[in-house]
């Protein structure tokens, strides 16, 4: 069955030199979050890849049959495809799309570099996790949306309005293993984060920066919430952005 995807929703590819950078987005959220980054980065001559992960950008119902399993087999399908026909390859990730990029580095030590935006890589307390189970177990497959979080008046993440907890609870079952080989990274790193967000919790980004192997450079973002890339520092989150990829696939 062909699923009908949301206006706006639909990924992004741009082929340009043997140089690739692969794009990763967030929980219940779309391509277009990193749509305008990823033109940036094809503006200056890079082969881009922002896939639509499995479940998203379609129907909350299609989400819930998805999971952390299709999300990583996506991320690592759509770098192997960019990596094929690159001679070096670096990976961009927001919230999720952040945990998805740890994973892709972990699983693939040869990643030219990783740029973190307000990543998720942090399993989640003990008592979130106890909490989900009982929601499951009460019956409730469904919670309020974790989507839009953005100080700037006007724009609109295109995400759904409410988060599927099956998915959710895969999410935090496989940032755990994430979590745990966070120092597998030895690639260098950016990481962008908004010294105000409503989605991930600060401990993430302070973890991923004790815990790396390779070389973080930690720029903090002042006027943006959780979704940087469509905030008040998006003009800021490009530039920073390109510059890195470039400085480190030797554009």
């Amino acid at each position: 069955m062909t699923l009908e995807i949301l206006p706006g929703c639909e990924p992004f590819s741009s082929r340009g030199d043997p140089l690739g950078v692969l794009l990763l987005h967030g929980f219940t959220g779309s391509p277009a979050s990193l749509r305008s980054l990823a033109s940036a980065l094809a503006a200056t001559g890079l082969s881009v890849e922002l896939p639509r992960l499995p479940g998203h950008g379609t129907s909350v119902a299609d989400m819930k049959t998805t999971g952390w399993s299709d999300w990583t087999s996506a991320a690592i399908s759509a770098y192997d495809e960019l990596a094929a026909r690159s001679e070096r390859v670096a990976v961009v990730g927001l919230s999720m799309g952040g945990g998805l990029c740890a994973y892709v580095a972990q699983s693939r030590p040869e990643v030219a570099g990783c740029v973190f935006i307000n990543p998720m890589v942090k399993a989640v307390s003990d008592e979130l996790r106890e909490g989900l189970d009982q929601l499951l177990e009460a019956g409730l497959d469904e919670f309020e949306g974790i989507g839009s979080d953005i100080k700037r008046e006007g724009p609109v993440e295109a995400s759904y309005d409410v988060t599927p907890l099956t998915c959710a609870k895969s999410l935090f079952e496989g940032i755990t293993e994430v979590y745990a080989n966070l120092g597998a990274i030895t690639a260098p790193s950016l990481l962008l984060q908004s010294r105000e967000d409503h989605v991930v919790t600060p401990d993430n980004s302070e973890d991923l920066v004790a815990l790396v192997s390779g070389p973080i450079e930690r720029i903090w973002l002042e006027d943006s919430y959780h979704v940087a890339t469509m905030d008040n520092d998006q003009e800021f989150v490009e530039a920073s952005t390109v510059a890195f990829v470039r400085k480190v696939l030797g554009a």
